[in-house]
């Protein structure tokens, strides 16, 4: 037998190079994991000196740069909550990539934070709690607890993959807060009856909505023998309706305002919207060339005004959601230079504390949000995107409104009442719409009629139940979330004064 050649080697040198290669491996994992905190960590920094150019020359400058750096950190959190859910549903309908709905949703929220989120800054600054009440230095030290414990409740709550609302958050906190300062005296209680009534009712608005916009794209495209001709039809008026909205309302945001009438801003709203129509008509009948007549198809043909329904709901997250993280230093900023809280009637909240809100919440959802929107994209593309249409466009329009009106309401739980709405009215639609039932009759080859026994029947019913059982979820975010970030504000308080005051 011929002798095998020798292979000089040393295993135990081979085997401590293995060990040092996956230490490497091991160490280049846990180090893109530092990355985003890593960056997140230099916001707050910056965000702390971007304060400091406006403030460093005045009393107080300390306490307002703490609070500009927990301002932001506030306003990640929000981002890297919230904003998902603005474009997740483009995401998962393949209507944009990734990379795109990141830059779409950053720049929107940046734009609706700052034209239009003022008037719902006034509301969590100056209407929650009495300011005539309270003496300015104590004031701000309530703000301040408000700010860590809604941030750091909001922090929490996401790391548990909870579900709960930065709104309801900063809101409870500001209550806590101000109660554990001062007891109940300084609430105002009329204020707070508006905002909750708000939280209620805004999503179901938002449901009937979503459940109408529904209805008008199942009658008049859907449920169409010639699904691609109907779609060519009224999907540009879709277009021209989102961009028509869209425009009145910043007509109303505008400081010259004032100066049209409301005739005048509808009808430069139906000229934006005849606009609208008029670019989006020839693109959706370029892009309906050889599409087959199948509701497959629709998806593409709903791409363009899905996008649109993502960017306008970011615009409207970043108007409502960036008082969450800029109210409370809007007051701080205030009571530390001795600026009473009414002069907001004159001048609204500085264009720097609005900044760092309106990044913040950018910065939260490029460093945080991809994993999330992959996770809401992937739950949402069980919708088509005609109905993950309707859902951010009723969203969209309800939050608009609010924010229109001051009133601080959840995002999130708006959204989800768009969903329900959407979902009961496709159960009334499915047993009660001769439309439909004329459109299946001609589409099958036989027509059955389902007997009760029939097992499809509990797997429907069972569908349904899985639907409800969300309800409880949303009820108890509710409840625990307001107590929660109170009782927590309240503590903070506590300690904050015994250690700096």
């Amino acid at each position: 037998m011929p002798e095998r050649p020798t292979t000089l080697t040393k295993r135990t040198l081979d085997k401590d190079l293995d060990k040092l290669t996956q230490v490497e491996d091991a160490s280049k994992y846990v180090s893109r994991k530092l990355v985003a905190p890593g960056i997140g960590f230099v916001f707050l920094g910056l965000a702390m000196l971007f304060a400091a150019v406006y403030v460093f020359d005045r009393p107080g400058a300390g306490l307002v740069i703490a609070a500009a750096a927990l301002a932001a950190y506030m306003a990640m959190n929000i981002g890297a909550n919230d904003v998902t859910n603005n474009v997740g549903a483009a995401v998962g309908a393949r209507a944009m990539t990734m990379g795109q709905a990141l830059v779409i949703a950053a720049i929107f929220e940046i734009l609706g934070a700052t034209i239009a989120g003022g008037a719902v800054v006034k509301t969590i600054s100056s209407s929650i709690l009495d300011a005539s009440q309270i003496p300015a230095g104590m004031l701000a030290w309530i703000m301040m607890a408000a700010l860590m414990a809604a941030a750091l409740w909001i922090n929490l709550a996401t790391w548990l993959n909870a579900p709960v609302s930065t709104t309801h958050s900063i809101v409870g906190a500001v209550i806590g807060a101000g109660v554990g300062a001062m007891g109940t005296g300084p609430v105002n209680w009329k204020v707070m009856i508006e905002i909750t009534s708000s939280w209620v009712t805004s999503p179901l608005i938002a449901g009937v909505i979503a459940a109408g916009m529904l209805y008008f794209v199942k009658t008049t495209i859907i449920y169409r023998v010639d699904k691609i001709a109907s779609a060519k039809r009224w999907v540009p008026v879709l277009i021209a309706l989102m961009v028509g909205s869209f425009t009145a309302y910043m007509i109303l945001q505008l400081e010259a305002a004032n100066a049209f009438s409301s005739w005048t801003i509808v009808l430069l709203g139906m000229a934006a919207g005849l606009v609208g129509w008029l670019v989006a008509r020839p693109l959706v009948h370029r892009r309906a060339e050889g599409l087959e007549n199948r509701n497959s198809s629709l998806r593409v043909l709903f791409q363009l005004p899905l996008i649109g329904s993502a960017a306008l709901l970011s615009f409207a997250h970043g108007a409502n959601d960036v008082s969450n993280a800029v109210g409370p230093l809007s007051a701080i900023v205030r009571v530390t230079f001795g600026l009473p809280l009414g002069s907001y009637a004159v001048a609204g909240p500085p264009l720097w504390v609005m900044l760092i809100g309106a990044f913040g919440i950018s910065v939260g959802l490029l460093l945080f949000g991809p994993r999330l929107i992959r996770l809401v994209g992937e739950q949402i593309t069980k919708l088509n995107p005609m109905r993950a249409y309707c859902v951010a466009m009723a969203t969209a329009f309800t939050v608009i409104v609010a924010s229109w009106f001051g009133l601080p309401v959840s995002t999130t739980h708006i959204a989800v009442g768009a969903v329900f709405g959407v979902g009961f009215f496709r159960e009334w639609y499915t047993r009660n719409s001769k439309r439909r039932i004329e459109y299946m009759r001609r589409k099958a080859e036989v027509w059955m009629i389902e007997e009760p026994d029939d097992p499809n029947t509990y797997e429907v019913r069972r569908r349904r139940l899985v639907r409800r059982s969300h309800f409880m979820t949303i009820i108890a975010a509710w409840v625990i979330t307001v107590p929660a970030s109170a009782t927590l504000a309240a503590v903070l308080y506590w300690a904050m004064v015994a250690l700096f005051v």
